[in-house]
């Protein structure tokens, strides 16, 4: 009969077993093998996914796969109510673009206004007005615009 304990050494050493006369076999390396995998399916393989799953600052911005879109467009004209416009910027992959800076053009008065994205590739522009109107915003990503605008209106 067999001894476990023996074999279970036999294992940790790397030594070759021999079966009834039959077959050799080396399970030292068999047992790496397993580790390794388990090691590799339990811990680098996920940190892996969620860092390959979102674009990197160095990623070009794909215009097409990049939006803009309001959140709130309209508001009262007292100068104390906001206008919400967001920008979404997107890889080629439709992933999103953290870390990169965008300027918003097209309401006078306004001054210069830019925002970074957050890791969901996101970039709000909150805007007030006194005076009535509608005011069409846009995105500037690298001096590029994003293809399509919103028009925010304030009334009273």
């Amino acid at each position: 009969m067999f001894d476990l304990g023996r074999m279970f050494l036999y294992i940790m050493v790397g030594m070759k077993i021999e079966m009834k006369n039959k077959t050799v076999v080396w399970l030292g390396m068999s047992l790496f093998s397993v580790v390794a995998v388990y090691y590799l399916a339990s811990s680098v393989i996920p940190r892996v996914l969620v860092s390959v799953s979102q674009a990197g600052v160095g990623v070009r911005v794909s215009l097409a796969d990049s939006y803009v879109i309001g959140e709130k467009i309209l508001a009262k004209a007292d100068g104390e109510d906001k206008c919400v416009v967001n920008a979404f910027l997107m890889d080629e992959e439709g992933r999103p673009v953290p870390g990169k800076t965008v300027s918003w053009v097209g309401m006078e008065g306004v001054g210069e206004n830019s925002g970074v994205t957050d890791k969901n590739g996101r970039v709000s522009f909150e805007s007030v007005s006194d005076e009535e109107g509608q005011f069409k915003i846009e995105a500037m990503v690298e001096g590029v615009g994003l293809p399509q605008g919103v028009t925010v209106t304030f009334r009273n």
